[in-house]
């Protein structure tokens, strides 16, 4: 049996495994911090790890985003983003119309967000099996991971405003 494209089937959040969402910050261009995060999967549902995949991108399909797309200005009049972020509480919280995350941010991370306006979020379909929540991410780990080509160019890439108290 085949599908078109234009056709709507009902999401299964179950397909997507184990989501982290994973804040941090570090200096750019402008010599201010950056709060970027990244969102993965663990690749743990059924199907493994190219089934999971497979879910992420058909999340991010779903709310108008394109794994190894162009970056998306979430700041610009007009784009319609379906995925907010708000900071509440000391935590990170992305919505998307089928799941929300959230996770405690780190002070450096508040503070960049605080003066941006907007962090910059990578939301890849590679999975990460070794960034499991709960236990300690080395930076060396985590810059491997994030700046590995096969990452970036399985991600969407967001400029995410945020909305709320802290916007």
């Amino acid at each position: 049996m085949t599908s078109t494209p234009s056709e709507t089937r009902p999401f299964d959040l179950a397909q997507l495994g184990t989501l982290v969402l994973l804040p941090w910050s570090s200096g750019a261009a402008d010599g201010a911090d950056m709060p970027y995060l990244l969102a993965y999967s663990l690749g743990d549902a059924e199907g493994g790890p190219q089934a999971t995949a497979a879910a992420v991108e058909g999340l991010l399909a779903s709310n108008g985003l394109t794994a190894g797309g162009a970056l998306v200005d979430g700041t610009a009049a007009g784009t319609g983003l379906a995925i907010t972020l708000r900071v509440e509480g000391g935590e990170a919280v992305v919505d998307l119309p089928q799941l929300g995350a959230r996770c405690a941010a780190p002070p450096a991370w508040l503070t960049a967000v605080a003066e941006r306006g907007y962090a910059y979020l990578v939301f890849t379909t590679r999975p990460w099996p070794e960034g499991r929540p709960g236990l300690p991410i080395e930076p060396e780990a985590l810059t491997s991971f994030v700046g590995a080509e096969q990452t970036l160019r399985a991600a969407a890439h967001v400029v995410l405003p945020t909305q709320g108290p802290h916007a």
